[in-house]
């Protein structure tokens, strides 16, 4: 017969293979069978933590500490979750309370650091990042974490050396090829593949390596999802776009577009920012394009669709990024918040914002003023050709932390960024402008959760008052 111990260890395996809410039951038919086991309310308690249900995964480590005080597991998570609600104050306790039982407890010195890098306070999250060094010094997540906070300060000598050690953590591969990794070696006559590491923005974002690598005379070879194919076509420089899977020509040597950006700066000193040798050509604000023709048919939909004799300026909008990723929670907002936006007499909303957030579309009174694109936009032509050609006939774009906001950038297309306290490494820790965008301005929220007094500064200065003119309006 099966112990209690043995049925935890099945949800488990479920909850590893990612059938949550199959661990779920598990856990809770274990808890009705012995509601006195701590163990099986922190399983639940990670479960509807991975669930993002934040509120619900503390109640569950509560009624585990309820049952056995002394147990810095499930302090540590509670501490996590808390982290998480934004109840800085009750979630440090916890993990003072979690290392008081267990002082060598590496994941609380990372949940520590991690709380007070989120909440703004930068050098006190790096001091317990680089004090749970002292316990594991080869710990890669531990080194990735630092090398992301110096990144944010700027500080890319140490950064990208820490930065590294993000391959030595599971999830991350490189593809098939024999190929030596480019860290920064010459590279005029020589051939390089060049491949994605993380997110579409990424992607978007780092892509102009390829140019500066082929005008230092480099052979570009660029592996992307066929999906991003067709967008990637404008840029310049590269001279063969092969889709994931397909086989890969011999080259000298290979690199993610990240792993290039570091290699550049290895090189020469510098990040590959927002400088005019990108443009595509010298009428061109940006790195990326898409044809006239479909720039052409998104201005005469706009036109048929009610806004042919509008004159308010087309503010292109997006709010939410995926919430699956890590720090979703600090830099999406709700759509709600964009009231003030949509109640401006001189602004018309369109809606950029598809599959995640979209439905909120439906839960807010002023919806029904915001236009939205056709279900199908960027379904035929390629992954974001449809909304680059969208944005090619916007006035501005409005959007928090997402992949549109590198989209916009590399199109030059004017855009405003929301971003939360702290935000991605690439924005840096202050600042209104950036150099990886010419066309963005940045907007910083002061208060952690406070995203009213973002919004509420597109309306400061000439953020909305600009209009480049858009085929003839």
């Amino acid at each position: 017969m099966p112990t209690v111990a043995d049925i935890l260890s099945q949800g488990w395996t479920m909850h590893q293979a990612g059938k949550l809410d199959d661990a779920m039951r598990i856990y809770r038919h274990v808890i009705s069978q012995a509601p006195g086991n701590p163990e099986a309310h922190v399983y639940l308690g990670i479960a509807l933590f991975d669930k993002l249900r934040f509120a619900d995964s503390a109640d569950s480590y509560r009624r585990a500490l309820a049952l056995r005080k002394e147990f810095p597991i499930a302090w540590n998570n509670l501490g996590n979750s808390l982290r998480m609600i934004g109840d800085v104050k009750q979630s440090d306790a916890c993990f003072e309370k979690a290392l008081a039982l267990d002082p060598k407890y590496l994941s609380v010195f990372k949940n520590r650091g991690t709380l007070w890098v989120w909440s703004g306070e930068i050098e006190r999250g790096l001091e317990w990042y680089q004090r749970g060094l002292q316990i594991a010094p080869n710990d890669a997540e531990l080194h990735r974490n630092l090398g992301v906070i110096y990144l944010l300060k700027g500080d890319y000598q140490r950064g990208w050396a820490e930065y590294r050690w993000r391959w030595k953590l599971g999830g991350m591969r490189r593809p098939n090829s024999p190929a030596p990794l480019w860290n920064g070696q010459p590279i005029s006559g020589r051939s390089i593949l060049l491949y994605p590491e993380q997110g579409r923005g990424d992607e978007i974002n780092f892509i102009r390596i390829a140019t500066l690598l082929a005008d230092a005379g480099a052979r570009v070879v660029v592996q992307s999802d066929p999906d991003m194919i067709p967008l990637f076509t404008s840029v310049r420089g590269i001279q063969a776009l092969l889709p994931v899977g397909s086989q890969l020509p011999p080259v000298d040597y290979q690199a993610s577009f990240l792993d290039a950006v570091d290699g550049w700066f290895q090189q020469t000193g510098q990040l590959p920012l927002g400088k005019k040798e990108f443009a595509i050509n010298e009428n061109h604000n940006g790195y990326l394009n898409v044809s006239d023709p479909l720039t052409h048919y998104w201005h005469h939909w706009m036109e048929q669709n009610a806004m042919g004799k509008d004159h308010r300026k087309r503010i292109g909008i997006a709010w939410q990024g995926n919430p699956n990723h890590h720090a979703d929670v600090y830099r999406s907002l709700p759509l709600e918040t964009l009231r003030p936006l949509a109640e401006n007499p001189n602004l018309h909303l369109i809606s950029l914002q598809f599959g995640f957030g979209s439905e909120q579309l439906e839960q807010v009174d002023f919806g029904s003023s915001i236009s939205r694109l056709p279900a199908d936009t960027d379904t035929s032509g390629g992954a974001f050709t449809d909304t680059a050609a969208v944005m090619k006939n916007l006035d501005h774009v409005i959007t928090t932390d997402t992949s549109l906001v590198h989209l916009a950038g590399a199109l030059g297309v004017p855009t405003t960024l929301l971003l939360g306290k702290i935000p991605d490494w690439r924005w840096l820790v202050d600042g209104d402008s950036t150099d990886w965008y010419p066309s963005v301005r940045l907007v910083r929220q002061q208060e952690m959760g406070n995203w009213d007094d973002v919004v509420q500064a597109c309306f400061d200065g000439e953020t909305l008052s600009v209009a480049d003119p858009k085929l003839g309006r």
